[in-house]
């Protein structure tokens, strides 16, 4: 602006210079022509060619009020640009961010945003309320506003420094020690493996066990006549359990894999074998049962062959065992045998240093809380040690035995029971020791916030799937409606969303029918691990949805009462006791409470509990059959009504049941009667061997001799659903 002044200044000065020489110029002319003409025309000189300074005064005149107005100008602009910087919104934005939340945070309607978005690369159509946003579209957005960019730094996390504690390295051969073996007990259910090991032990186990049938881990020290130790894990042998059984055969040493000599071999038995190959365990063969007359062992040994379980007899390196459970036979070969193979392995431990081991079973006591069992396998663990498994901690308030008593401190190999834990650790987690509290509570931050992390990712990744769903839906729509007229395509719209909003009752009910929510409380957290297995091979979702509510240890609250009453479920116990005062509330809001010993017991009512919630099947029951001897047509007013002449072969035909037509195997019509002749009286019966004359409700259907007439009844049923656990 300073530059186009000073160009109009330079112009006006060379014009007033201009002037200024021509009026000069002018005057010189007419001071020759004044002595001539000053007599006669005195006034027109004077008046007619003006004076140089007032041309100038003009011009500076004009300059001045224009430079006025410049300034003006400048000023003016100066301060509405001012302002547009000072009336700038900033908005707080961060990558990924939806419409929704777009709008929210800009103060504005959803379509604002669709509308800053138009006449860019981005297909608006794609966009939803939760469509997230790149990057470039946010930009976009901003700009287009009239706004300032702030880009979040609350979703920027750092990367934070990993704390976890992890096991120590190995240590110098020369500090270890020999340890005793850890022995696990693996075969089919009722082969036997419970008695087995009460009868090394001198107790009482299977006498306690529901059904005779292990139902969750159970870790034992024997302590044999020679003065040799070797801890047992007793893992069940029900089809419910394979998790217990692969997390037994991962901390153990040597695998006693029983089989009945009158069974062979099962398919628990085989998942026993395989669960030991998996984790390159050696196996010790015990042939169960043999005091039986049926009794084969030699079959099982042959049976074993096609699983590579070669026994020493067939030139194998497996020590098979014939013993009896019952009777003890053979007991003291058994233990004997597993203490050699022991003394082969060389197993060795190192008892100094910061402890590490497993938790083979956890469950909530109600005078001492959350409890473990756990297998020590370095280190030396006392009262007062700090401990970490999973994500959660304890500091070692009472170590016990196997039979309750306390106990001062626990070597490697040793099965022990831990009080002092925070919140209950899940069965199979490491057990690490640490130096403090404060290390404690650093791991299991640690261990959170990693799982934190892994589920916002998992999150993100259905979020994105869902995303990509809903837009090739909402492509397909587009491409159903694409061809209508926007009146139709609207109209058609409305009826949708209208059937959609207008759920009847009757719809809603037969829709909530199909759901089955449930909740689970176990006695122990392996119990209810096992029984999770069990649901998560249900592959009837299309007959009747299964919904996991709620899963817990410990007995059933009025927390789970409330649940099930707001879900509609039904609370399902294992090994687990429910208060007078839970059952009556229980009663009073309709919520079921079903409590069991056994596992497959509970199975089979869940069973039962989905077939009810399934709609009966209707079946047909055949009352009476007849054959078509003859067809005919009878006039009724101005209708012809074709009338069938009938032999009835079996059963009886009854004008009230239903009826179908079958034409060379095929049914082409059912319904009901609109009469049913014997000669020319109306009848409601007609037995075996006697004619009759019938017509349909069917007028347009056309007799031909030969067909058949059936008359049936329809009969609910109930439906059991489709659902196999596998046992």
């Amino acid at each position: 602006m300073n530059q186009k002044m000073l160009k109009l200044e330079n112009v006006l000065r060379f014009h007033t210079v201009c002037r200024q020489l021509h009026s000069l110029g002018r005057r010189r002319t007419s001071a020759q022509w004044q002595c001539v003409f000053s007599s006669a025309y005195p006034a027109w000189t004077a008046q007619q060619y003006p004076q140089p300074w007032q041309t100038d005064m003009l011009f500076g005149t004009a300059l001045s009020q224009y430079r006025l107005l410049v300034t003006k100008k400048e000023e003016k602009s100066r301060k509405s640009q001012s302002s547009s910087t000072k009336s700038k919104k900033e908005v707080e934005v961060w990558i990924g961010m939806t419409v929704e939340e777009m709008a929210r945070v800009m103060e504005k309607d959803i379509d604002y945003i669709y509308e800053a978005l138009m006449n860019t690369a981005i297909n608006i159509d794609s966009l939803e309320a939760d469509s997230h946003l790149d990057e470039v579209w946010i930009k976009e957005i901003i700009k287009k506003a009239g706004m300032k960019l702030k880009w979040s730094k609350l979703k920027q996390d750092k990367v934070r420094e990993n704390k976890d504690a992890v096991r120590r390295p190995q240590a110098d051969p020369a500090l270890l020690i020999p340890r005793s073996p850890v022995v696990t007990i693996m075969g089919h259910v009722d082969h036997g493996k419970t008695t087995l090991l009460d009868k090394l032990r001198k107790t009482q186990v299977a006498a306690m066990e529901a059904g005779g049938i292990t139902q969750h881990i159970g870790a034992f020290l024997v302590s044999l006549p020679s003065g040799e130790k070797i801890t047992f894990l007793d893992t069940p042998g029900h089809a419910a359990f394979s998790a217990m059984r692969a997390r037994g055969a991962q901390v153990t040493d040597i695998v006693i894999l029983v089989v009945a000599a009158d069974d062979g071999v099962m398919k628990q038995t085989v998942e026993s074998i395989q669960h030991a190959k998996d984790a390159q365990v050696p196996i010790v063969l015990a042939i169960n049962k043999c005091d039986k007359p049926e009794a084969d062992p030699e079959k099982v040994k042959k049976e074993l062959l096609a699983y590579d379980v070669v026994c020493e007899d067939y030139g194998g390196d497996v020590q098979a065992v014939h013993v009896s459970a019952l009777t003890g036979d053979n007991l003291m070969a058994l233990a004997e045998a597993t203490i050699t193979l022991a003394e082969i392995l060389e197993l060795k431990a190192d008892p100094s240093g910061p402890v590490e081991g497993t938790v083979i079973e956890s469950f909530t006591d109600k005078g001492r809380g959350p409890v473990t069992t756990a297998i020590i396998q370095r280190g030396t663990l006392r009262k007062g040690s700090i401990l970490v498994a999973g994500k959660t901690w304890a500091k070692v308030r009472l170590m016990f035995d196997e039979n309750g008593k306390t106990i001062n401190e626990a070597c490697p190999s040793m099965p022990v029971g831990i009080i002092g834990w925070r919140d209950l650790p899940s069965a199979g987690d490491e057990i690490l020791e640490v130096e403090s509290e404060a290390r404690a509570r650093e791991v299991v931050d640690w261990r959170k916030y990693e799982q934190e992390q892994e589920r916002n990712e998992e999150d993100l990744k259905i979020i994105e799937e869902k995303r990509k769903e809903h837009q090739e839906a909402h492509r397909k729509a587009r491409e159903k409606y694409g061809t209508l007229h926007w009146k139709e395509r609207s109209f058609i719209k409305y009826q949708e969303k209208k059937e959609q909003k207008f759920l009847r009752p009757k719809e809603k009910t037969e829709r909530d029918s199909n759901i089955l929510p449930i909740i689970i409380k176990g006695d122990v957290d392996g119990s209810v691990e096992a029984i999770l297995d069990i649901m998560d091979t249900y592959d009837a979702s299309h007959e009747c949805e299964l919904e996991l509510v709620h899963f817990g240890v410990g007995d059933i609250s009025e927390n789970d009462v409330n649940l099930a009453d707001t879900f509609h479920g039904v609370i399902y116990g294992f090994n687990v006791n429910a208060g007078s005062v839970i059952q009556q509330a229980a009663a009073k809001k309709g919520v079921k409470i079903k409590l069991h010993k056994v596992i497959y017991r509970l199975i089979e009512d869940l069973q039962e509990e989905l077939s009810t919630r399934l709609p009966c099947a209707v079946e047909e029951y055949t009352v009476g059959t007849a054959s078509i001897l003859a067809s005919f047509s009878v006039t009724e007013g101005k209708k012809k009504i074709p009338v069938a002449g009938c032999r009835v072969q079996k059963g009886q035909l009854e004008k009230q049941k239903k009826f179908k037509l079958i034409r060379n195997g095929h049914v082409i019509w059912k319904g009901s009667l609109t009469s049913l002749k014997h000669h020319k009286d109306d009848v409601s019966v007609i037995k075996t061997g006697m004619d009759c004359g019938l017509s349909l409700d069917e007028e347009k259907l056309e007799f031909k001799v030969g067909d058949e007439i059936v008359c049936y009844e329809e009969k609910e049923v109930l439906v059991k659903t489709s659902w196999d656990p596998g046992f």
